[in-house]
């Protein structure tokens, strides 16, 4: 389906087609006032594009960054309660008793469940709203079929991915298999995880 009829007084249609295409000029995206009419414009519209998806990604990062920061604010709450926790008990002596010899629900793992408050739950709502609707007006524009956009929407995958979203990983050497965020193992510091320690 092509429109490309220019009327006589009026300006020259949008060039829509759902099929591949290399349209520049009189190419329309989204509505008619996206509507190109010249080179430096449909550049623009291309670099536009190329943001928008780098956009995208650092949306993603920055829920995975929030979501990961309340799971580091609640690991340390957890880890200081445990640090607070009543010593074992002592002898008639005054020596405390040797933690072999405690009762084995004392020495059974726990766990803790984290719940996010509502403001908290609002706030990763939100972000995930944001990140839907950028994701869903890149769906729109790819649709149009154009060459040069799917091209810019690729190129903003991958300065997006390449920018936002740099791997790093934590390995512990040495020391117990269970230390709380930021405390010392062996020589190696162990850097905060956004999990609850033996989680």
């Amino acid at each position: 389906m092509d429109h490309g009829d220019h009327s006589s007084h009026a300006e020259a249609a949008c060039k829509i087609s759902m099929l591949w295409n290399w349209y520049t000029i009189d190419a329309c995206f989204l509505s008619r006032s996206w509507h190109i009419t010249s080179n430096g414009a449909f550049a623009a519209t291309c670099i536009g594009v190329v943001l928008l998806v780098v956009f995208l990604e650092a949306l993603r990062r920055i829920g995975k960054e929030y979501d990961e920061y309340l799971q580091r604010q609640f690991a340390a709450r957890v880890a200081l309660i445990a640090g607070g926790a009543t010593p074992p008990a002592a002898s008639a002596d005054g020596a405390a008793s040797d933690p072999a010899r405690q009762p084995a629900e004392a020495l059974t793992p726990q766990t803790v469940t984290f719940r996010a408050s509502p403001l908290q739950q609002f706030i990763r709502a939100v972000i995930h709203a944001a990140t839907f609707g950028v994701a869903y007006i890149v769906m729109l524009l790819a649709m149009y079929y154009n060459g040069y956009i799917i091209i810019s929407i690729l190129i903003g995958a991958l300065l997006g991915k390449f920018l936002c979203d740099w791997m790093t990983r934590t390995v512990v050497v040495g020391g117990a298999a269970c230390t709380p965020p930021g405390k010392q193992t062996s020589g190696a510091t162990v850097v905060d995880e956004p999990t609850v320690c033996c989680g």
